[in-house]
């Protein structure tokens, strides 16, 4: 069984590095529970989209790309970046983010 790796990160910590690639890191300032609600409704949502696209149903998988948007901008990957918003900033986008989601999710 192979050993999981960390992601390297760049030296500000603004974005991990996969594969040679850049990708906006979560933001560091999320309660861990929060991050880790958020995380479950990323999953739950790339599940939607794959079974959506497999299913040919256009309308599902609109909305389950919606739920990955929302989610990946709770957690800071999408949109302002994090470094550049305010802790009140912040905690409103995870906060109204993962309210949006945890509604949603039946």
């Amino acid at each position: 069984m192979a050993e999981h790796q960390s992601p390297e990160t760049t030296p500000d910590g603004h974005f991990v590095v996969i594969k040679g690639r850049r990708w906006r890191a979560t933001d560091p300032s999320l309660p861990e529970e929060t991050a880790a609600r958020l995380r479950r409704h990323l999953m739950s949502a790339r599940r939607a989209v794959r079974s959506a696209t497999t299913a040919g149903d256009a309308e599902a998988e609109r909305a389950a790309r919606s739920r990955v948007h929302r989610a990946k901008t709770a957690l800071g990957e999408r949109g302002t970046p994090w470094w550049d918003q305010t802790e009140e900033e912040r905690r409103r986008r995870w906060e109204q983010g993962l309210a949006s989601l945890d509604e949603e999710t039946p």
